[in-house]
């Protein structure tokens, strides 16, 4: 006899009138429910005629709410479901009770449902047939809050299709035939409304606006986290205490998860303690390390390098940090931890690991970006540089070209530039080669007065280390930043005090650059004779040293000089010798350049048709390379070619894009680009008025 039919005709239920049935178990609704209008019409649809899936599993981070949106969303189904609405805790992360076995579990709902406690079968098997059998042909709502695992669940699912099943969980749990809703904190406009809802209290003013705005923000846009802030709120007087003042002192706290407390109870960081504790020792000591990564995220190769452990098995505990919720996977292999999850690692690795291990981690992460970034910079930098110093670690990524090595800087902007912010001044060396490693990535990239704020740092941090090698370099840096932006004197005093340096090491090569730099400056200065004659020397040691890539800079630079004196067919043999070594050593952004620069002199020397055929060529390049400053140059010199040739509206158009990525790096170039825009502007405008006037 099949399992069903048997407990069919061998169970009974209690004598009518012995134990009440349980038809409307829920708790009490959400008062004051606010917010997550989408996910609530996604449940709703849920129970519409002739859905498919019966079965919806919510997930989460500790506090995101998912207990109150299920709740509210059953509530409002109830009426659907006149055969009973059923709700049982699994307590998977309950202070001092154990998760909820599921032959305990079905013995509750069988009961609920009027089967006499004696007659239940005593297997999980058999008592999971009843509760199954005596669902068919129902229509019932069954919400299984705070589930563990997919054994916890699988056998309490009712198998009718008039049944829905609603599980919450702090872990993605996969269920056959089940669809999941991923539950993220609150979007700042529903946590507003949340905070003053929850406070009982109404922003009088645009002040009082903007701090709900930053409170709101602090907690992260973390449900539990601001209902208990605006707890606090409501029991303080309101005529001493503004949202204003209260938002500042919250913000002011040195422990804000100290300041989530719920009368005594440290409920915020109760609700992590019970994830992080259910975690074996391997993620414990991952989650705790996390937390002393400076950046907003990290990857695979960071984490493993904090942990010192195997790219492999970093992987996997990753994951298993995601789909437990304590870090959220922002792009395919990129993770980063809520902000609120992020202190409470911080806080954990203070109290649980000794000092010495947790400057060790540290340390670790630290010579894998600084590794990292010195390898990528030997394809980005436009002037020789010694080899990495600092020994790879056991995993890093592949960066092989030109291309991977701006993608990964690009990628890890933020974190190189927050390592950098913790680094003090006892961390000499770190300050001098990690500045040095973005060097290359900054001048393309931008912004150079950020550029110019770590450069000088440098050169302070190597001048009091005694470091001369290192402030040299820290000041040539600079001062090539200080030329983009146009400030001509400081540039120059700069690279005079960098030539120096360089001379009293005996360092060819250093000098070399620091000529080149300095003869640039005289060239954009005007002194013209000065320019030339710095960048021959530059050139003459280049050739000394077999360095082409120097020579070829040296030679377009010298090209230039030539163009605006009027020397055209030298300006136009020197730009064509400085093209081929830059196309022979492979520098495509010296071959942007030098084309940009052909450009101007066919602009001057030939006409606009034959200067806009090269400065295509610079814009395509400049593109494919990512490389912002030559492609602003391109865009400016064949607009100023197109308005030329009466094309005034492809000019404007150009103007418009290398006007805007001048000011998003910080070039000198912005102003006067964006003035002979203007001036264009107006003329077609007024040549538009004339010809509407005929």
């Amino acid at each position: 006899m099949p399992a069903r039919d048997m407990y069919r005709t061998t169970v009974h239920e209690a004598p009518a009138g012995a134990r009440p049935v349980v038809r409307h178990g829920l708790p009490q609704d959400i008062a004051g429910f606010t917010g997550r209008e989408r996910e609530l019409e996604y449940l709703l649809a849920t129970a519409a005629r002739g859905r498919v899936v019966n079965v919806y599993t919510v997930d989460g981070m500790p506090g995101v709410g998912k207990t109150a949106l299920v709740t509210r969303a059953a509530h409002l189904l109830a009426e659907r479901f006149p055969d009973g609405q059923f709700f049982y805790d699994l307590h998977a992360h309950t202070p001092d009770l154990p998760s909820a076995k599921p032959v305990d579990v079905l013995a509750v709902l069988l009961t609920d449902l009027g089967i006499d406690p004696q007659n239940l079968p005593p297997t999980l098997e058999g008592r999971s047939h009843l509760w199954r059998d005596r669902l068919t042909g129902k229509s019932a709502l069954l919400v299984l809050d705070d589930a563990a695992s997919h054994a916890q669940i699988e056998p309490l699912l009712p198998s009718t299709p008039g049944c829905l099943t609603l599980v919450t969980s702090r872990r993605l749990i996969a269920l056959d035939g089940a669809d999941p809703l991923a539950l993220a904190p609150l979007t700042p406009g529903e946590a507003a409304e949340l905070f003053t809802t929850r406070g009982h209290r109404i922003p009088t003013d645009s002040s009082e606006q903007n701090a709900v705005t930053e409170a709101v923000r602090l907690c992260g846009y973390l449900p539990l986290a601001i209902v208990l802030l605006a707890g606090r709120l409501r029991h303080k007087d309101k005529n001493t205490w503004s949202i204003a003042r209260f938002a500042a002192e919250f913000a002011g706290a040195q422990d804000r998860l100290d300041e989530l407390d719920d009368g005594g109870n440290r409920a915020v960081y109760s609700a992590f303690l019970l994830s992080y504790q259910a975690l074996p020792a391997d993620l414990q000591r991952l989650f705790r390390r996390i937390g002393l990564h400076p950046g907003p995220d990290l990857d695979a190769y960071a984490a493993a390098a904090l942990d010192d452990a195997p790219l492999t098995a970093t992987r996997r505990r990753l994951e298993a940090l995601y789909i437990d919720h304590l870090l959220d996977e922002i792009a395919p292999g990129r993770y980063q931890p809520h902000d609120l999850l992020r202190a409470y690692a911080r806080t954990l690795t203070t109290d649980h690991d000794p000092p010495d291990e947790r400057a060790q981690a540290t340390e670790w992460l630290l010579d894998y970006y600084q590794s990292t970034a010195q390898r990528a910079d030997r394809y980005l930098a436009r002037a020789p540089r010694p080899a990495p110093i600092t020994p790879p670690p056991a995993a890093a990524p592949d960066v092989p070209d030109r291309a991977s090595a701006l993608d990964w800087m690009r990628t890890e902007r933020a974190n190189l530039l927050a390592c950098l912010d913790t680094l003090t001044t006892n961390q000499a060396p770190r300050v001098i080669h990690l500045t040095a490693a973005m060097t290359a990535f900054l001048l393309q990239e931008g912004p150079w007065p950020q550029a110019a704020a770590l450069h000088q740092r440098a050169a302070t941090t190597a001048r009091h280390a005694a470091n001369s090698s290192g402030e040299a370099n820290a000041l040539n840096d600079l001062g090539r930043v200080r030329l983009l932006t146009g400030e001509f004197a400081e540039a120059a005093r700069l690279q005079e005090q960098a030539l120096a340096l360089y001379e009293s090491l005996g360092d060819r090569l250093g000098q070399a650059g620091a000529l080149w730099e300095l003869g640039r400056v005289r060239l954009l200065s005007g002194e013209l004779a000065e320019a030339a004659r710095l960048l021959e020397q530059a050139l003459a040691l280049y050739e000394s040293l077999g360095d082409r890539l120097g020579q070829a800079g040296a030679l377009n630079d010298l090209g230039r000089a030539r163009q605006v004196r009027g020397e055209f067919a030298e300006a136009t043999r020197l730009l064509e010798q400085a093209l081929t070594l830059f196309q022979e050593v492979g520098d495509p952004q010296g071959e942007a350049e030098s084309l940009n620069n052909m450009g101007a002199l066919l602009a001057e020397s030939t006409g606009p048709q034959a200067a806009l055929t090269v400065y295509r060529k610079a814009l395509e390049l400049a593109r494919q390379i990512h490389s912002p400053l030559d492609e602003a140059r391109a865009l400016e010199g064949a607009a100023r070619c197109l308005a030329r040739t009466g094309d005034r509206k492809t000019a404007l158009a150009e103007l418009r894009e290398a006007v805007a990525i001048y000011e998003r790096i910080g070039a000198a170039d912005a102003q006067p680009t964006a003035e002979y825009l203007t001036m264009l502007d107006s003329e077609e405008a007024r040549g538009a008025s004339s010809v509407e006037d005929d």
